[in-house]
């Protein structure tokens, strides 16, 4: 897949995205507290934390999939890229968005907008976070049995966006 047309990056709000699924910076507990999981929180509905107490807690670098509440996506997957009250790691953040983009794929869905997982709370440097992530979704788009057509990446703030699409445009020029 084209990563020009595979890959977008956008300055916004991931609450207010029209996607098949939005992920959500998750803790291994599915506690939805402050950031990104706050947001989809106070905007999707206490349904989303229901769904995630009925799950429990998931490993480390997992990722499991809700509605959406009242939020436009369809879904929320919640990559667990931290321990609660703990720190992102390189491992986790690879393995939290290869298994978001997984349970994406296992519901044959199209259109999946991520947040720069781990940033917040979880204190990841955002341009390793770009890095590690943009490189995790390119591959995993070039694989021709996923039902992913494109991917998102949603920031917040002009540092994240600039990171992100840094990154991304320096991939697409090599």
């Amino acid at each position: 897949m084209d990563l020009r047309s595979g890959i977008v990056v956008i300055k916004g709000d991931i609450t207010e995205v029209e996607a098949d699924a939005i992920v959500n910076a998750a803790n291994t507990d599915l506690i939805l507290g402050g950031g990104v999981a706050g947001a989809i929180r106070k905007k999707g509905g206490d349904p989303i934390q229901n769904e995630c107490n009925e799950i429990g807690s998931i490993p480390l670098g997992q990722a499991a999939i809700t509605g959406a509440g009242s939020l436009h996506a369809r879904f929320v997957i919640h990559a667990a890229g931290m321990h609660l009250g703990g720190r992102a790691s390189g491992l986790s953040l690879r393995d939290c968005t290869y298994n978001s983009l997984l349970r994406a794929s296992e519901k044959n869905l199209k259109t999946v907008a991520f947040p720069a997982i781990g940033t917040g709370v979880g204190g990841f440097p955002m341009r390793n976070c770009a890095q590690i992530m943009v490189d995790t979704v390119s591959e995993f788009l070039q694989n021709k049995n996923s039902s992913i057509q494109r991917v998102y990446f949603i920031l917040f703030d002009k540092e994240s966006f600039e990171a992100f699409d840094n990154y991304l445009q320096s991939k697409i020029a090599d």
